[in-house]
């Protein structure tokens, strides 16, 4: 399937159709899968087709994948975030991979103000109250937003946008962010370690990418290290809170309750300790999935592919690793 066709590989069963036109009018054909495939299949399909690309939305890309196809030049994200992708593997290969910053910032940020406010207000509990036929006093406390501490793991684009968000709730606003420079935190605490995060955080927000250093980042000891009665929300990446550190201060009283757009496994398991808690807001990784952003972050990773296929410059602020193929 080479000749003169250029084969992309999209890594679910469907794109935005404004994506999907722009590919076809510059020659691409595109080469659909199921939702979530594992890294073999892909490997598969890419060997199958000899792709050139990869527009990555859902699924594993691994060294595996980048080696088979020998005309596979670029895997495009379909997003920001790249824990999906083996970046040493697509480094050591010679293939071009990019992600679209900045396509979905503001509904992430949107997602995470209205998870820390619906579990502040405890939604779900005055709601399961009703529907158990109680009213007022059956669904627990209904507390105050104004004069909270809210700290922000992670002070990239979504974080800020959080800050600008939650300032007239007229909150307290700390974040943490050592590869942030220090004029990005205008109007906000910076804090200087993550020990003094800890103790400023009534809500804590997770928006910090996953990588070896941000694993567990927020286990046992920074729960208890936060105040008695607080609030984590994470819109981040599964696996930066400890998922059964967290379920044991819920139990133990110590954190009040949870939203979760994230987990470390997705879905989460049948006997997953958060998946039915009732402290726990859940949402299925949804934050960024919206109608607005998913033309914006299929366009951005389609004309990647594209600028790459044609030889051209992709923008810098796209470019995780510059290939050499």
């Amino acid at each position: 399937m080479s000749g003169n066709t250029r084969n992309v590989i999209v890594t679910a069963p469907v794109l935005a159709d404004p994506a999907v036109a722009l590919l076809r009018d510059n020659g691409c054909t595109l080469h659909f899968m199921p939702p979530y495939p594992s890294a073999e299949a892909v490997a598969a399909l890419v060997a199958q087709t000899q792709a050139d690309a990869i527009l990555c939305r859902q699924g594993k890309v691994d060294a595996s994948v980048y080696a088979a196809s020998p005309r596979l030049r670029i895997v495009a994200r379909h997003g920001v975030g790249m824990d999906e992708v083996d970046i040493p593997a697509g480094r050591e290969a010679g293939v071009t991979l990019t992600n679209a910053p900045g396509s979905n910032s503001r509904e992430v940020a949107e997602h995470a103000v209205t998870l820390m406010l619906a579990v502040v207000k405890n939604l779900p509990g005055h709601s399961a109250a009703i529907a158990e036929g109680g009213w007022r006093g059956a669904g627990g406390n209904v507390r105050d937003v104004r004069g909270l501490r809210l700290g922000i793991l992670g002070y990239g684009r979504i974080g800020r946008q959080v800050a600008q968000l939650m300032a007239p709730w007229d909150v307290r606003i700390s974040a943490y962010d050592p590869y942030v420079d220090a004029s990005a935190f205008a109007g906000v605490t910076r804090a200087a370690t993550l020990a003094d995060l800890w103790p400023a955080s009534d809500i804590l927000t997770v928006h910090a990418p996953r990588t070896r250093e941000t694993e567990g980042l927020v286990n046992a000891a920074a729960l208890a290290a936060m105040p008695k009665g607080a609030v984590v929300v994470n819109t981040g990446r599964g696996g930066i809170v400890d998922e059964a550190a967290l379920a044991a201060a819920l139990e133990s009283g110590h954190i009040a309750g949870a939203g979760l757009d994230v987990f470390d496994v997705e879905p989460p398991p049948e006997d997953h300790p958060l998946r039915r808690h009732p402290k726990v807001i859940r949402t299925p990784h949804v934050a960024g999935v919206t109608p607005g952003s998913l033309v914006t972050m299929a366009m951005t990773a389609a004309e990647c592919i594209i600028t790459c296929l044609n030889g051209g410059t992709i923008p810098p602020d796209r470019v995780v690793v510059a290939g050499t193929r």
